[in-house]
C-alpha cells in the first residue's frame, strides 16, 4: 500500500490559493533598514566565486594567527546567519522571530571536537536547549548531530555490523549510546521534540539505527525522536516506506525531517576514489522528485507520522502547504512543520507563517571561532546552489526599492 503512494502525481489540481512568495513587504517586515542593506552587500559578496574563495582563505588564517578580526565576522556574516555566542545572546533573535510566528530551532553549531570531556560538555549544551525549548511556545524543536558527540571513526567502524568493533571500540560505543539516550529522555521528559541530523552515509546506517532504537523508546505516544532524510540520496525514499512500516508494526511514532541535503561533493568523490556507486541521486530534479513524493507518503500517514520539511525550495513549500488544505489538516497542526536556516528564504519563512502555517528558523549559535566551518559552509551553499543568490538578492533589491531605499 505504502509502497504505491510514491507514484501519487505530484500536479494534482489544487484549488486553493497558492502562497505568493514575492510578497517582499511580509517577507522583509522583521528587517530594519540597515538590516536590508547589511543583507544586499552580504548576499552581493557572497555570489562572487572568487571572493568567497579569497575570503574563506583569508578568514581561517587570519583566526589561525591571531588577527583582530572577530568584531567584523560579527557583525557581517555571523551576524546573518548566527544568533549569537551562546543561548542569552539568542534570545533577542528568539523573540523577534516569534513576534512575526516564526519559531527557533537553536543548533548548537560548534565542530570538531574529540575528546570525551568536550562530547559531554555537548550533551549539556544540547540539553540547556531543551530546557530553554520546554514550555516555549518560541522554541518548537531541539537539534543534534551525533557527530558533536561521538568519535567518527566509531560510527563509520560500526555502521555495517556492531560486531565488527573491538573490545575499547564497543566501549566506546556504548558511551554514544548513553549521550543519545541522555539528549533524547531529556527531550521526552520535557516533551520538546528532538531532530537527530543526518551526516555522510559512511556513518548514516549508524545513526539511523541508533535514531530507530531512540524512537522506539521514546516515541510511543507522539513524535519525539526525529530522523533526517537527505532526500538527494537515491535510496532514501525506499527506506522511508520501509520505516514507516516498522513504526506501524511495532506500534511507536515516527519523526521525520525532510532534507535535500548536505555532503553531495564530498559523497561523489569518496565513491569515485573507493570505487563504489555513488548514494547521490543522478541530477538535482530526481533529489527534487522524491522529496515531494517523500511529503506526499508522509502526510497520508500523518496519523503515525510528524514532519519538518527542511527545505528553501519554493515548489517544495507551496506542494507541501496546499497538501495540508487539501486533505483538511488545520493550517497549525503540530504535527507539521517547514523549517529555514536563519538569514536564508525569508520570503518562503514569512510569507507561510503569515497564512498560519508553522514555521520554524534554525539559530545557530556558538563563539565565532568554532562556529567558522557552519559559516563558510554557508557561503559554499549560496555560491554553488544554482539561483540560491541570485533569488536573494532579487527580492531584497525589491524590498529596498519599495522602501524607496534604492
Amino acid at each position: 500500500m505504502i509502497g504505491e503512494l510514491h507514484t501519487t502525481c505530484l500536479k494534482s489540481n489544487y484549488f486553493y490559493d497558492m502562497i505568493s512568495f514575492e510578497n517582499t513587504e511580509i517577507a522583509f517586515k522583521s528587517k530594519s533598514n540597515k538590516d536590508l542593506k547589511r543583507a544586499y552587500q552580504l548576499f552581493k559578496l557572497i555570489g562572487n566565486p572568487k571572493l568567497v574563495k579569497i575570503g574563506k582563505w583569508f578568514t581561517i588564517n587570519a583566526l589561525k594567527i591571531g588577527l583582530p578580526i572577530k568584531g567584523i565576522i560579527k557583525k557581517t556574516i555571523f551576524k546573518q546567519f548566527c544568533g549569537g555566542e551562546n543561548i542569552a545572546d539568542c534570545s533577542q533573535t528568539i523573540s523577534h522571530l516569534h513576534q512575526f510566528g516564526v519559531g527557533t530551532i537553536l543548533d548548537y553549531s560548534v565542530e570538531g571536537k574529540t575528546s570525551d570531556e568536550d562530547f559531554e560538555n555537548t550533551v549539556k549544551e544540547i540539553i540547556s536547549t531543551i530546557e530553554a525549548a520546554k514550555n516555549n511556545p518560541a522554541i518548537p524543536f531541539a537539534v543534534f548531530k551525533v557527530t558533536g558527540i561521538a568519535q567518527h571513526h566509531i560510527l563509520e567502524n560500526a555502521n555495517q555490523r556492531i560486531e565488527n568493533l573491538n573490545s575499547e571500540e564497543l566501549k566506546a560505543y556504548h558511551a554514544i549510546l548513553e549521550r543519545v539516550n541522555a539528549i533524547c529522555k531529556a527531550a521526552f521528559e520535557s516533551k520538546v521534540p528532538v531532530f537527530i541530523d543526518a551526516e555522510e552515509s559512511w556513518i548514516q546506517d549508524t545513526i539511523d539505527r541508533i535514531t530507530l532504537d531512540m524512537m522506539r523508546k521514546y516515541n510511543k505516544q507522539s513524535a519525539i525522536v526525529f530522523n533526517t532524510l537527505q532526500m538527494y540520496r537515491h535510496d532514501r525514499l525506499a527506506y522511508l516506506i520501509k520505516e514507516i512500516e516498522i513504526c506501524k508494526t511495532e506500534n511507536f511514532h515516527y519523526g521525520v525531517k525532510l532534507v535535500r541535503g548536505a555532503y553531495m561533493e564530498k559523497e561523489r568523490e569518496r565513491a569515485k576514489i573507493m570505487g563504489y556507486p555513488s548514494p547521490i541521486q543522478p541530477d538535482k530534479a530526481s533529489s527534487d522528485s522524491d522529496f515531494n513524493k517523500a511529503i506526499h507518503i508522509i502526510i497520508e500517514n500523518i496519523d503515525v507520522m510528524a514532519l519538518c520539511s527542511g527545505s528553501h525550495n519554493e515548489e517544495s513549500a507551496q506542494i507541501l502547504t496546499q497538501l495540508i488544505q487539501e486533505k483538511n489538516i488545520k493550517n497549525d497542526d503540530q504535527r507539521i512543520y517547514l523549517a529555514q536556516l536563519l538569514g536564508m528564504s525569508d520570503h518562503i519563512s514569512y510569507n507561510i507563517a503569515h497564512a498560519g502555517f508553522n514555521v520554524a528558523k534554525y539559530v545557530p549559535y556558538g563563539p565565532v571561532k568554532e562556529v567558522m566551518p557552519y559559516l563558510l559552509r554557508r557561503a559554499d551553499e549560496n555560491t554553488s546552489v544554482a539561483g540560491q543568490t541570485g533569488r536573494e538578492l532579487t527580492l531584497i533589491t525589491k524590498e529596498l526599492r519599495r522602501r524607496k531605499l534604492a
